[in-house]
């Protein structure tokens, strides 16, 4: 077996991963894998939803089912994957996916509070409107308004340029009616 140095390295480093969750197990297995001394993260979303005809302000995972964790995959590997509440390590074939540090510190950025994401509430937009994006990676970008998705906070855009159109999902408030643009 030919390793090279920096294999080596790169083995014993605490890389972050994605996890997916039992369902609505999120908290317990963030909980749970703190409890055994491992690094998460687990963003949450503040929104208000209308439950029983009232307004509520409901805390949930910003990616329902999912939760970062900061491991050194070859000593963590195996108790990660049998916490209680967990799922399995996210992995494309036979590969956990690793995930830039830069995308962990850009979420913890757009977070007012301790891991917590407050969202306005949504404006009022209907089907089939031009709405121009106004954030992200499609920002200045023209598209159709579809539908609001659940929570009320993600709408379903549908993306018109010259070479790709394509359904995207897209926090509400990243779009702006045509009209006001």
């Amino acid at each position: 077996m030919n390793d090279s140095f920096s294999d080596r390295l790169r083995c014993c480093e605490m890389r972050w991963y994605v996890l997916s969750t039992k369902s609505k197990h999120e908290k317990q297995a963030e909980q749970n894998l703190r409890r055994m001394g491992v690094e998460s993260f687990l963003p949450l979303l503040q929104e208000q939803r209308v439950i029983r005809r009232k307004v509520r302000t409901v805390i949930a995972p910003l990616f329902p089912g999912y939760l970062f964790v900061r491991i050194n995959l070859s000593e963590h590997y195996r108790a990660v994957t049998y916490a209680r509440g967990v799922r399995r390590i996210v992995e494309f074939g036979a590969t956990p996916v690793e995930v830039d540090i830069a995308i962990i510190d850009a979420i913890k950025s757009r977070l007012p509070g301790p891991e917590v994401c407050v969202l306005e509430r949504p404006k009022e937009l209907s089907s089939g409107q031009l709405v121009q994006i106004r954030d992200g990676p499609f920002v200045g970008l023209e598209a159709v308004f579809m539908r609001q998705m659940s929570g009320h906070q993600r709408a379903m855009v549908f993306l018109r340029t010259l070479a790709l159109q394509a359904r995207v999902v897209l926090e509400i408030d990243q779009l702006i009616s045509d009209a006001a643009a």
